[in-house]
């Protein structure tokens, strides 16, 4: 493993994307477990876009613009639809502290966060290019090396993406506690959510 692999995976996990700023939000709203699934449903959403690099199928995004453009424009709607969300106090962001309702948002967080990964077309063009730079041209087995890096990158994100959340729920009881301030924040994760769609909106391959 390449100490250059390890810190260009460590910059582009810690980046603030959608994963980070839904695992900050869900920490905040709804505390540490929560905060937890999310990373973990960040990190599940990882999976599709490892298997379509290496079955090719991200190479098929990166050519064909109407299949790019058809990935691209679900995902912008999904996060429109999560900043609404955020706005609204519904769904996977809303706050309710009863033990049995902690338990199901835990599940849906964790489908929000697959979903709003699964969702990112420029994530498999990410592991078509990145990945490739880090496995030598006379590596005798390829698959494996790319099944090697993929695997740390996900955990590197599982770690990263956790340990954002964690933190944001050390500091939730002094947010929740002030509605003002909590409604600036819900604003403010809508504005990020509506802001990524935007980029990924204008985003070419």
């Amino acid at each position: 493993m390449t100490l250059s692999f390890l810190l260009t995976s460590l910059i582009v996990v810690a980046s603030p994307g959608t994963g980070v700023l839904y695992t900050l939000a869900v920490a905040l709203t709804l505390g540490a477990r929560p905060s937890v699934a999310a990373a973990f449903g960040c990190t599940l959403g990882i999976l599709p876009h490892m298997a379509a690099a290496m079955l090719g199928l991200a190479a098929v995004l990166h050519t064909s613009a109407l299949a790019f453009a058809a990935l691209k424009w679900c995902g912008v709607v999904y996060l429109l639809y999560m900043a609404w969300q955020a706005l609204r106090e519904t769904g996977a962001l809303s706050i309710d502290t009863r033990p049995a309702a902690t338990a199901r948002s835990s599940r849906r967080v964790i489908v929000t966060a697959i979903l709003s990964n699964v969702l990112n077309p420029k994530l498999s063009i990410f592991f078509l290019a990145f990945l490739p730079q880090f496995v030598a041209a006379d590596e005798a087995h390829p698959l494996a090396r790319m099944l090697e890096l993929s695997g740390v990158f996900m955990v590197m994100t599982f770690a990263v993406f956790a340990a954002y959340g964690l933190f944001a729920a050390s500091v939730r009881d002094r947010i929740i506690s002030r509605p003002a301030v909590m409604t600036w924040l819900r604003r403010s994760f809508a504005a990020g959510f509506a802001a990524l769609g935007a980029r990924l909106a204008l985003s070419e391959r």
